[in-house]
């Protein structure tokens, strides 16, 4: 593969992105966009940042290069400081994979996706956060709420009522959830291809297939077979709803013709929704309330983003220490 034919398709693909697409360096995890393309360079600027950054066309073929001669796939750990922007932007043509738990960049024959852009990202300095108007958003408050009040990692010590509070919360997370996910999955699956997973900050997805099946009518199954030359005994069994049909008209005992294995389990009941919307309000008030010091707030939540961070990205290492000039 020619690096011009490359640096055309490159181009055409980070052309394709929509504007507020927002990219990641593999290592520092650092976010930015692509502000400008050129014939021979890219501009580029970091958030938080007014100027902009060139990307050479020319020290991209150098990155090229270094791919094209690594069997195992580039070492990112290799790459200057300042020069992690290149291995993003490579990594948006379909032929280059970049792994960024593996830490490599390598050439591959299936096409893929990069994982490190987020086209709908949402700016969260740019506004305010606004408050989804979704049952498993206030469920999934309700029952943080209940866990910061009881241990559930001390079930035994908490008492009966708490357990049903945190029962019949979990049971309606998980409802309400579910449903989420499948409104979610049925978007994602217009934008995903076969055997190219997308991935996110939190985990990954992949476009599969299953195959579900169901008997045709009983007699025209029956006929197809019987003139394959498979009698109907081979393929008939005994249907327990006809079965049941046959108990309400005889004296035979449901246990003659069934095992039974009984099992108990909680069943969620009933749900005082107006318990719950008081609650829920007062939560809100709480929060609310935080506005006062929302500098503090903000604060804790960018340390707490960073400790995620930390622990789902790749540390970068210190083999190099030159400027961009020689990859």
């Amino acid at each position: 593969m020619s690096f011009s034919a490359t640096w055309n398709n490159l181009l055409d693909n980070v052309e394709e992105l929509p504007s507020d697409a927002t990219l990641v360096t593999p290592l520092s995890r650092k976010p930015f966009r692509v502000k400008d393309l050129q014939q021979h360079r890219l501009l580029i600027s970091f958030r938080d940042d007014d100027g902009t950054i060139p990307l050479q066309r020319d020290q991209f073929e150098t990155l090229f290069q270094r791919v094209e001669d690594s069997r195992q796939g580039f070492d990112l750990d290799r790459l200057p400081p300042d020069a992690e922007p290149y291995a993003t932007v490579i990594s948006l043509h379909p032929r280059f994979e970049l792994d960024d738990r593996e830490g490599t960049l390598s050439e591959t024959e299936t096409p893929t996706s990069s994982p490190l852009v987020d086209a709908h990202e949402v700016d969260s300095e740019k506004g305010e956060r606004e408050e989804p108007n979704i049952p498993v958003y206030a469920d999934t408050l309700l029952l943080i709420d209940a866990l910061e009040r009881h241990d559930p990692t001390d079930l035994e010590a908490v008492e009966t009522p708490a357990l049903v509070n945190l029962y019949t919360l979990l049971s309606d997370v998980q409802r309400n959830a579910n449903d989420l996910r499948q409104d979610v999955r049925s978007v994602l699956l217009d934008r995903l291809h076969h055997d190219q997973p997308v991935r996110g900050q939190y985990g990954s997805v992949q476009r599969t297939s299953r195959r579900n099946r169901s008997l045709r009518d009983e007699e025209e199954v029956l006929d197809i077979l019987g003139d394959a030359g498979i009698d109907r005994e081979r393929v008939t069994s005994v249907d327990s709803s006809k079965v049941d049909e046959a108990l309400e008209v005889t004296e035979v005992a449901e246990s003659d013709v069934y095992e039974i294995d009984e099992s108990e389990y909680v069943r969620k009941a009933e749900v005082n929704e107006d318990e719950k919307e008081s609650r829920l309000q007062g939560l809100k008030d709480r929060l609310a309330a935080t506005d006062e010091d929302t500098e503090e707030l903000q604060q804790e939540i960018e340390e707490l983003e960073q400790r995620i961070d930390d622990l789902t990205s790749f540390e970068s290492g210190s083999s190099f220490h030159t400027k961009s000039g020689s990859m």
